[in-house]
């Protein structure tokens, strides 16, 4: 017997994806750090005169480190870009709850929009904008604002 098709839990789907940004972003982070390390290391082995053979097959190491940073910040650019679309797709259809809005789960999405600086679709309160109201009182008539 089939599943009835259901609707997926908003409050689920934002916990996914929120631990995933998080997981992806980790990651991009210490794929960079290891890269340092290996420029340093890689650095105190030709400081410390090595065995040729051993500094090259550590250049080797150091490329391929830096073979990995392009790919993990593009996945973590694109969940992040998932998570504004998730949360932008929420806010449109209406099916943000004050219960889902209080969340820890959407906090940590907010944060983590904001550090990306993709914080700008989704409420006036989160970017900090504010709405200014322009004066008519003193416009003629025909008088553009």
């Amino acid at each position: 017997m089939p599943r009835k098709e259901s609707k997926p839990d908003p409050s689920k789907q934002l916990m996914i994806k929120t631990k995933a940004c998080q997981r992806l972003i980790r990651e991009s982070e210490y794929y960079e750090m290891e890269a340092l390390q290996n420029e340093q290391k890689l650095q105190q082995m030709k400081d410390e005169n090595r065995d040729p053979y051993d500094v090259k097959k550590f250049q080797e190491v150091l490329s391929e480190s830096y073979m990995m940073i392009p790919d993990s910040v593009c996945r973590r650019d694109k969940a992040v870009a998932d998570l504004n679309d998730f949360l932008a797709a929420l806010e449109k259809e209406g099916e943000i709850s004050e219960e889902l809005n209080a969340s820890e789960w959407m906090s940590e999405a907010k944060k983590i929009l904001r550090e990306s600086g993709l914080a700008g679709a989704h409420s006036e309160e989160e970017t900090g904008s504010e709405v200014v109201e322009t004066s008519v009182v003193d416009l003629k008539e025909g008088e553009a604002f």
